[in-house]
């Protein structure tokens, strides 16, 4: 197969070409390589997929229109997974204008590739943010997610509802794929495991907000691209059952389904920071500070449907997934622990 990997450069997008090239599939990786944050990340993350042979990069922008018009028919994809986005629910306060562009622009044209160039499944990234104001827990693909908190999450439903259009008019197979705070090796700087892990390395304080009364159903990386690779082979379908006087908001008489992909085990933000300081072997210095605009208190993943429908579900203990990223993270900026200690 040929497939699209938007975000090709980024966190999951990376880890998710690598996995599709492994076991035979062509890869086109799409990333503009913007300055949110580090481009040297970005360009090591792409330095691993390199000597594939089965793999090129398009150094697109997704708001590029006549690019991304031009490469859908130079490629002839058979799916695609869009994975590019601009994210981050802070910046998204503070920069409206670039999650319009990237967000709502770059997915009505990943869209319309797929409507005009007969794509078999379109597989898309949402978020957990989606669910905003909800305090119903676990949260569940099956309840009502109009209430957001920011920008980001009203971009990524808005993605959703934009989906499900195509999916009703052109019998484009979509699947939304709701993240649930991903974390792991190559993880983005602006996360909080890396800034942590960063600060507690060089002796300086966290920032905790919410006073640490946090919890979070972190996911870890391996776990979200199994998740996603599965979902991508098994294209969306309507559902028969699907009843328009009590509709269901995660599925549809057209072809188009909604997943959680999340742990399950929705964790104390201090349990995280604490296996961190177990990890990195010194303790943190730990400002408590009340929650941000736009961030929720807690989240916890509803899996049911995605180990229903693909047989799948994540289960890295944290334990686990955080000493990963602290060995990946001393490795990659070669830091001496014991000449910091």
């Amino acid at each position: 197969m040929k497939i699209l990997v938007t975000g090709a450069a980024g966190f999951i997008g990376a880890f998710t070409a690598k996995a599709l090239l492994e076991r035979g599939d062509t890869v086109v990786g799409l990333d503009n390589f913007n300055d949110y944050y580090d481009v040297s990340l970005k360009e090591a993350r792409a330095a691993f997929l390199d000597p594939y042979e089965n793999f090129t990069m398009a150094r697109i922008a997704l708001e590029d229109r006549d690019a991304m018009e031009a490469l859908f028919a130079k490629e002839g994809f058979d799916k695609v997974v869009h994975l590019a986005a601009q994210a981050g629910v802070r910046y998204s306060i503070e920069n409206p204008h670039s999650y319009i562009d990237s967000n709502i622009v770059g997915t009505l044209h990943i869209l319309e590739g797929c409507r005009h160039h007969d794509v078999e499944h379109l597989v898309y990234a949402s978020s957990s943010s989606v669910y905003g104001a909800n305090t119903t827990m676990p949260f569940s693909i099956h309840q009502n997610v109009d209430h957001p908190l920011a920008l980001y999450g009203a971009t990524k439903k808005a993605n959703e509802l934009m989906a499900h259009t195509y999916s009703n008019l052109y019998k484009l197979p979509t699947t939304g794929l709701r993240f649930f705070t991903v974390y792991g090796p190559w993880g983005r700087p602006d996360m909080a495991l890396f800034m942590f892990t960063r600060n507690i390395v060089e002796g300086k304080p966290i920032d905790v907000f919410n006073y640490g009364n946090h919890r979070r159903d972190f996911t870890y990386v391996d776990d979200i691209v199994e998740g996603v690779i599965r979902t991508m082979d098994n294209t969306a379908q309507p559902n028969d059952a699907w009843d328009a006087a009590h509709p269901d908001p995660g599925t549809s008489r057209a072809p188009y389904r909604i997943y959680n992909i999340g742990n399950q085990q929705p964790v104390e933000l201090m349990r995280y920071i604490e296996v961190i300081e177990q990890c990195v072997g010194r303790e943190a210095e730990k400002n408590l500070l009340p929650m941000q605009p736009g961030d929720v208190p807690d989240t916890w993943a509803d899996t049911e449907d995605l180990a229903a429908d693909v047989g799948y579900q994540p289960a890295t203990p944290i334990e686990e997934g955080v000493r990963r990223f602290v060995d990946w993270y001393i490795d990659y900026y070669r830091i001496d622990l014991d000449s910091k200690a």
